[in-house]
């Protein structure tokens, strides 16, 4: 595992339930099972649907139910990046059902304008993000719903291609002290 530290060496492809040992063969099956996902999330996607935490586990386990056990379970190991230490795993399900009350339940059925959709999926992003309650797959799993929350107000999904990764972990860590104008600066910019 190249991107996190956590309690297996550094450079491990993450164990699997295909027993794939190249890391690129692995990065296409999760490319594959969040492709997938999106498609079966979007063919779904009603003016009606609500954003909960029960739907982003169900992007999920979606994506990576084939390949991994724990596919739709918050994580069990405590995890960091480039020296920032995610919330410890014993506060998932408290900090998951504090922001599903805070960020996803106050969410509008529509929006003015793309401006307030920007800001709000820049918030649910970010602190999705910072929380981080998946083993693997946590930036996949948070770009889906955020297309997904653009395309439920009749935009396109957004276009994360051209994102500049050290913006985007800064913008992420400045969500965890509730600092948003960075991820909503990439947010729009996505639009």
């Amino acid at each position: 595992m190249d991107r996190y530290t956590t309690n297996h060496e550094e450079g491990e492809v993450l164990q699997n339930l295909l027993g794939i040992t190249d890391q690129g063969l692995l990065h296409a099956a999760e490319f594959e099972g969040f492709l997938m996902a999106e498609i079966l999330f979007t063919e779904r996607l009603s003016s009606d649907t609500r954003f909960t935490v029960k739907y982003i586990q169900d992007i999920h386990y979606t994506a990576l139910h084939r390949l991994y056990s724990f596919a739709g379970k918050f994580r069990t190991v405590n995890m960091s990046k480039g020296g920032f230490v995610f919330p410890a795993a014993r506060f998932i399900p408290e900090s998951m059902s504090a922001f599903e009350k805070e960020f996803l339940l106050p969410l509008p059925k529509t929006y003015p304008d793309k401006a307030s959709l920007a800001r709000d999926i820049a918030r649910v992003h970010g602190e999705l993000l910072f929380i981080h309650p998946f083993r693997e797959g946590n930036g996949r799993t948070a770009r889906v719903l955020a297309n997904l929350m653009a395309r439920k107000q009749g935009y396109n999904g957004l276009d994360f291609k051209h994102l500049d990764f050290d913006e985007y972990v800064i913008a992420v860590q400045q969500s965890a002290r509730r600092n948003y104008s960075l991820m909503e600066k990439i947010i729009i910019s996505a639009f």
